[in-house]
């Protein structure tokens, strides 16, 4: 029976491991950096402190929970050589990953929603997005993501490792941990559809609707000016979704007939490392209101 897992990680060329580990350090510290200063200068503007921020707040602690469950032990592979990992502290890493994507995919519908009600019902706003009602939704993006995650995590405890413990991965991931498996994985398959058709999909389909909305709205105003207003205001919350989205369904939904290693390698790195890095700097750079309030937070 497996005990631990060996994570092959990236490369096996030992001349690559010392330029990898520099450069996903310096990724991992610019997640951190990025989303701590976004949670800083929310916190700290009392102009910020709105439920757009507040949302946008909660998703930079995502992105700092997300990449910590994976990146920490990838820099231990690099460096060390270390690949190996508990049992125990394999399927925690598939609780915490599946609870952060869980958390990222529901603040993002939340943000969505945010943004169709702040341009299709301006004069409502205040009313339908109250403190209670957006605290309700991240409270309840975190518990049942969490909660979500639990389900597929105890199925995968429940399976049988008894040949090989090489995942062919940098972290432990779902698809690498069903192929190591010696006993049927059907039930764990159906739980992980399930999961997707009750969580992900209706998250994917509300945002799809909320931005068929918002362009529609945006469109039926006259005055160029007014357009490039309205739009300003979602345009980085646009961005991050069509980023975060393509990437999953890429790696999830691609056939096995298709699909490679290297390139699944490649785009999960894309969004466990590299979207972390960039939505702070996506909503920082497109974002006035956030560059004001970071002079203010330096100046002082």
């Amino acid at each position: 029976m497996v005990r631990e897992f060996i994570i092959l990680g990236l490369s096996d060329n030992p001349q690559l491991q010392i330029p990898l580990f520099l450069v996903f350090l310096l990724i991992y510290l610019i997640t951190l950096l990025g989303n701590l200063v976004i949670i800083t200068v929310t916190c700290a503007d009392p102009h910020l402190h709105t439920p757009m921020y507040f949302f946008l707040s909660n998703l930079a602690l995502t992105d700092i929970c997300y990449t910590s469950t994976i990146v920490p032990k990838l820099l231990v592979i690099f460096l060390l050589g270390n690949k190996t990992i508990s049992y125990a502290g394999c399927l925690t890493q598939v609780y915490f990953f599946m609870g952060s994507a869980s958390v990222e995919i529901f603040l993002l519908t939340a943000m969505a929603y945010d943004r169709y009600v702040a341009i299709c019902h301006p004069l409502h706003y205040s009313l339908i997005i109250n403190r209670r009602v957006f605290l309700q939704l991240t409270a309840t993006s975190w518990i049942i993501a969490f909660l979500n995650s639990m389900p597929t995590t105890t199925s995968i405890s429940c399976l049988t490792f008894c040949s090989s413990n090489k995942i062919e991965h940098f972290f432990c991931d779902l698809t690498p941990l069903l192929k190591l498996s010696c006993t049927d994985t059907a039930s764990t398959q159906l739980v992980i559809l399930v999961e997707a058709a009750l969580v992900s999909l209706p998250s994917f389909l509300l945002t799809i609707i909320s931005y068929f909305y918002i362009i529609s709205a945006i469109l039926k105003i006259r005055s160029m000016e007014g357009r490039h207003k309205a739009f300003s205001t979602c345009s980085s919350h646009l961005m991050v979704v069509s980023v975060f989205y393509v990437s999953i369904f890429c790696v999830y939904l691609t056939p096995a007939s298709a699909s490679s290693p290297i390139l699944g390698k490649i785009l999960s790195v894309f969004y466990t490392s590299v979207i972390p890095m960039l939505n702070p700097i996506i909503y920082s750079l497109r974002n006035q209101e956030v560059k004001n309030a970071l002079r203010k937070l330096i100046g002082k």
